[in-house]
């Protein structure tokens, strides 16, 4: 089975070091996040992959090539403009003809869930969750208001977001935009039909990178659950 890989975005809010390279070439413990995502479902049995580029398209093939270095087979969806999540996903296609099912992850996002329990989530598409958590540090008082700990940035274990890692049938190209995030257009539409369903990790390691601060929190959480 194959996996998209979306890494065509800006990265905007990661200037000025997406001012030289392209989001998932920024380097956390001295490999690029792609770099770190490829290894990661290699270790799932997930040896093909596509990789959807746009924004300094060059960093990511020149680093990444055939992918024969990681042990693994690499095709390239090239976006002439950007085309959005969804787009990018349609843009690829052609590379995934044949598939009758197939993983997607977002370019932008460490982790070490078994992506093989989302074809087991109970739809025919399914996207992974995991809690949310919390931006701010919490502090527990006990029924008298008396502070007795603080808990910093806790996960939220009853609310559950999109992890960014998906597992998806041919049938998901009939609900993509031609531009446009898929986020808006076809998860929502196959949740309507009852065609959406996921699975919960409650207890995996999962960062996106979407700030500076992302950066030095995930190489920490990364060395505290030796993930190397």
């Amino acid at each position: 089975m194959k996996a998209v890989i979306l890494a065509g975005g800006f990265g905007k809010r990661l200037r000025p070091l997406t001012d030289q390279m392209p989001k998932p070439m920024i380097e956390v413990l001295n490999s690029p996040i792609i770099e770190w995502q490829i290894k990661w479902l290699a270790s799932n049995s997930i040896k093909e992959f596509v990789i959807c580029v746009g924004y300094m398209k060059e960093n990511i093939i020149n680093h990444i090539g055939s992918g024969s270095r990681l042990g693994v087979r690499v095709g390239y969806a090239v976006e002439e403009e950007p085309l959005g999540t969804g787009g990018a996903l349609k843009n690829a296609e052609g590379l995934l003809s044949g598939q009758k099912e197939f993983f997607m992850v977002n370019g932008d996002i460490l982790t070490n869930l078994d992506p093989k329990m989302l074809r087991d989530g109970g739809g025919v598409h399914s996207l992974a969750l995991v809690p949310l958590r919390s931006p701010y540090g919490v502090v527990e008082v006990d029924k008298d208001a008396k502070v007795i700990g603080f808990v910093e940035k806790p996960r939220i274990k009853d609310r559950w977001i999109n992890a960014g890692v998906y597992h998806f049938t041919s049938d998901i190209f009939s609900y993509l935009p031609d531009n446009g995030n898929i986020e808006v257009t076809a998860l929502p539409a196959l949740a309507k039909e009852g065609k959406l369903g996921a699975t919960r990790y409650g207890e995996v390691f999962w960062r996106s990178i979407d700030s500076h601060k992302d950066i030095e929190e995930a190489a920490k959480e990364m060395q505290a659950a030796n993930i190397t």
